[in-house]
């Protein structure tokens, strides 16, 4: 019977995917909780607000549509998809690199 042994860059590459997973499921929980009306005060709210606002890098602020929204749409969800693209590229060329 064969044994799989997974070479250290494509276990690299499985890290760099689910670290850009986790980036972007805080940026679309801080969409949601935006959309939903969620209690700005509660702790986890907060924390979400406050580390998308730092994974927005300089998506946070790119659209003004004048709704409000849809500026958190688009802007916190330009850069989940933009997270999910860069760490997805990142993780192929460790996949093949292994």
């Amino acid at each position: 019977m064969a044994t799989y042994v997974r070479g250290g860059r494509a276990t690299a590459g499985t890290v760099v995917r689910v670290i850009g997973t986790i980036i972007a499921v805080i940026l679309v929980a801080h969409i949601l909780f935006a959309l939903l009306g969620a209690n700005p005060g509660n702790p986890l709210v907060v924390w979400v607000a406050q580390w998308a606002g730092v994974l927005a890098l300089w998506f946070a602020n790119l659209f003004a549509t004048g709704s409000e929204a849809l500026n958190v749409i688009l802007n916190y969800g330009l850069a989940a998809v933009f997270w999910l693209v860069v760490t997805g590229l990142i993780a192929r060329v460790l996949y093949r690199a292994g």
